[in-house]
Parts: structure tokens; C-alpha cells; sequence
């Protein structure tokens, strides 16, 4: 019997990476030792005092029912404190803070929230895959707009008021930004929004690398008057070692939160509370953690900065985030030809920059979520094949 798939999805394509995590498996079988530098998990666990809360938790025997959708309280006053103390954002934790499984379900659950057929939506190229995705399932039309190197990677405001906005609804930003690694700006999230403010788009920014490779963290929401224009994302997938653990967060108005539970509560019940205790937990430690974090990530970046030189790329060194953005040589079609090369020839994956729009095509990522002896077996895989 076949049943057609919905048109939602006629137009959208398995990611990337779940479709070259099958190639490098199969890689895998045949006995190639394929060296994957593509993908954003961090290789370090949580702090030790995070995985003892969860498994105290989870060995007593209340705590493994249904829980609130507006998540356990001491999450949402965790995650006030850590804005207030690292973004100097004052929050409701009552009101206006959503403990999300994941940023990327939050993605998802704003667009599915807002959008419909007819809307349009303001979406960086590069950027985000995941962004145009949850747009087209929505139904509405995704607008992209240019990022540049020679702008900083940041939107070209001057252009966008060239645009027919009558029917953007949305605009998607995403600093410090992945996958460049340009850096937030307290100028850059003013403009922002003001543009959202001057035109009545909403302004959605994910927010999941401000602690990496970064000393000076911010939130879109520090903007005075920002809640009542912007929903910011933000996750401790990367900035507490906790990927697998799919814990998120939402920051908007209480009109916002109200809307979205919506949506939300109809996909999901709650998070494990184990999990959300766990979570709170590695919110409260202090700064030392993503001081010593960040010396792990110093050093790896160099090794990378090294490949980067091996392969005749050129990178700005002031990027932060849990990745490397490089130009790759003009001899090279684009970035997914120099990719194919080094993973047939030195069975090392490096992802290739179209995948994250047209202005990527000749630019690739490699992530830092892997030691240095890795890096450095990559390293002499690609000196041999050369």
C-alpha cells in the first residue's frame, strides 16, 4: 500500500548529517577508521556533581511520573539566575521561561506557534538548516537573507529595507553565529531590534554558543524593551557538555510562553525531573567551568587552525563557538568536493559549507568536539595524503 507523504514534506529533505552519519557507518563496516570532524556533540562529559544529582534522583522512587509543561520550578528559577548572572537579563521565572526538550524542538514549536501559509520568514544564508526546515513545515515561505565575510557576517540592514517585508512575520538570528563563529555585538542586537520593532517581526534568536571560546556571554534580551520583540533559545547542549540530554530553554513574555504551550503541550509531557534537577544543578556552578572548558577548546581550535593551513583554507582567528569556518582554495569547486576528497583519501569527514546555504558553498566547518589526539591522527592523515 502507499500513502503519499504531506505535502509538508514533499519539499523537505532528510538532514544532512543524519544522511553522511549512514555513509561514514557503512565507511565503518568496509574497515575504513573514518575520523568525523563534522558534527557539534561535545566529547566531554557534564561536571561530575551533574551526573550525581541525576542519579540520586532517579534512584528514588517518586520522581519518575509526569511533570508540569511549564517545567519543574527550580529549573526555571535556575535558569533566571543564570541570566541574570551571566547576561544581566532579569526574568519571571514564572512567566517567562519554557524548559524545552532541546533548543531545536523550540525551533519547531515557535514556527508550528505562528506561521502558516502566506507568512514569510526572514532566514540567514548561511545558517541554520534546521531554521528553513521548521519554516517549510509550517507552511509558510522562507526569505533568505546574505550573510557576508566583508559585513562581519551580520545582516546587511541597509538591504533588508530593499525588501517587500507587508508579510514577514519572523525573523531568525542566531549569535554567536553558527556556522561562522561572528560574534555578538551589543550594536548588532540593538539593530536588530529595532528592525524587528520598525516592521512588527518577530525576532527569534538562538542563542546556544554565547560560553564557548567567548568571555563575554550575551543575550538579545539585554536590549532594553527586547521581550516585548524578540523569544530567545538557548541550550545547555553545548555550554554544559549535556547534547544527549536534549535540555532547552525558551525566554519570551508571558503572552509568548502562554502561545507557544499551545503548540508544546500537544507534543509532548514534561521532562524527566531527574533531569531537570540535574540541569539546575549545572546551572549554578560558577564561571570556573567554562573557564576550564574553554582552555580544553583553546587548544583544539589551534590543531584546527593547523588543518585549516594544511588545506590551503583561509579563516578569521577571532571566531568563537564549537567550530572553525574557513574560505577553501580557489582550486576547488566548491566546499563539498574538498570534503568528498578528504574522507575518501584520508577517511577524515569535514562538513562542507553548502549544506548551510548558497554562502557556504566554499567554506567548511570542522567542529572542536574532539580530543587533541584525535586532531592530531586527523592531522597526519591529511599530511599523508598529500
Amino acid at each position: 500500500m502507499n500513502v503519499d507523504v504531506a505535502r509538508r514534506l514533499q519539499h523537505t529533505e532528510e538532514y544532512y548529517f543524519s544522511k553522511k552519519l549512514r555513509e561514514i557507518d557503512e565507511m565503518r563496516k568496509a574497515g575504513a577508521q573514518v575520523i568525523n570532524l563534522g558534527i557539534g556533540s561535545p566529547d566531554l562529559p557534564p561536571h561530575p556533581e551533574v551526573i550525581q544529582v541525576l542519579h540520586e534522583e532517579a534512584s528514588k522512587p517518586t520522581t519518575h511520573g509526569y511533570q508540569s509543561y511549564k517545567g519543574a520550578p527550580v529549573l526555571r528559577e535556575a535558569i533566571a539566575a543564570w541570566y541574570a548572572r551571566y547576561y544581566e537579563v532579569a526574568l519571571d521565572a514564572n512567566s517567562e521561561i519554557l524548559p524545552l526538550i532541546g533548543s531545536k524542538e523550540g525551533i519547531v514549536h515557535i514556527c508550528m506557534t505562528y506561521l502558516q501559509e502566506g507568512d514569510h520568514v526572514l532566514i540567514p544564508n548561511p545558517g541554520y538548516p534546521a531554521y528553513s526546515s521548521a519554516v517549510r513545515i509550517s507552511g509558510a515561505t522562507a526569505i533568505t537573507y546574505d550573510l557576508r565575510a566583508d559585513n562581519g557576517w551580520q545582516p546587511d540592514f541597509d538591504e533588508l529595507e530593499k525588501l517587500d517585508l507587508s508579510a514577514v512575520k519572523m525573523m531568525w538570528v542566531n549569535y554567536p553565529h553558527m556556522p561562522t563563529g561572528a560574534s555578538a555585538t551589543t550594536e548588532l542586537f540593538e539593530k536588530i531590534i529595532a528592525f524587528g520593532r520598525k516592521h512588527q517581526i518577530l525576532i527569534c534568536h538562538d542563542n546556544p554558543y554565547s560560553f564557548i571560546l567567548n568571555d563575554t556571554p550575551q543575550s538579545i534580551l539585554a536590549v532594553p524593551g527586547a521581550i516585548d520583540v524578540a523569544i530567545e533559545l538557548n541550550s545547555l547542549s553545548k555550554s554544559s557538555n549535556m547534547a544527549g540530554w536534549r535540555i532547552g530553554m525558551l525566554i519570551a513574555n508571558q503572552q509568548r510562553i502562554e502561545e507557544i504551550l499551545r503548540f508544546k503541550s500537544n507534543m509532548d509531557s514534561g521532562m524527566f525531573l531527574p533531569m531537570q534537577l540535574a540541569a539546575a544543578r549545572a546551572l549554578q556552578l560558577d564561571s570556573s567551568w567554562y573557564k576550564d572548558l574553554n582552555a580544553v577548546y583553546s587548544k583544539r581550535r589551534d590543531k584546527v587552525f593547523h588543518i585549516m593551513d594544511m588545506l590551503g583554507c583561509s579563516y578569521d582567528r577571532s571566531q568563537v563557538g564549537l567550530f572553525v569556518w574557513a574560505e577553501i582554495p580557489g582550486t576547488y569547486a566548491d566546499a563539498y568536493a574538498l570534503s568528498d576528497e578528504i574522507l575518501y583519501a584520508a577517511h577524515v569527514f569535514i562538513t562542507p559549507g553548502g549544506i548551510f546555504g548558497s554562502g557556504g558553498q566554499r567554506y567548511i566547518r570542522i567542529s572542536l568536539c574532539a580530543s587533541e589526539e584525535l586532531l592530531d591522527a586527523a592531522i597526519a592523515r591529511i599530511e599523508a595524503k598529500s
